[in-house]
């Protein structure tokens, strides 16, 4: 298991690197693009501070370990979602 500053660190570059796509898609999309990245990037931004947040703060009473893994698992999935509506608005 990686520790949580590393997972944080993770969390903030992937964002970060979604964020940055989506930038560039409302810069040279079209219209209908810009809404759906503006969009996005709103998303991006709130899952970024939820999952810090679930990091900083895990739910008692759960096994670290398998918090941690589905808090990842989650995230991955997430993140995944995004990216498929970032290629679809390309």
């Amino acid at each position: 298991m990686t520790n949580r500053r590393t997972l944080k660190r993770e969390i903030r570059q992937i964002c970060t690197e979604l964020f940055a796509e989506c930038v560039a898609v409302s810069q040279y999309g079209t219209p209908n693009e810009r809404e759906c990245a503006e969009s996005l990037m709103y998303t991006i931004i709130k899952m970024e501070k939820n999952f810090i947040n679930r990091i900083s703060h895990p739910e008692p009473g759960l096994e670290p370990s398998k918090y941690y893994k589905d808090l990842k698992e989650k995230f991955k999935a997430q993140a995944m979602e995004i990216i498929d509506q970032i290629t679809i608005s390309d």
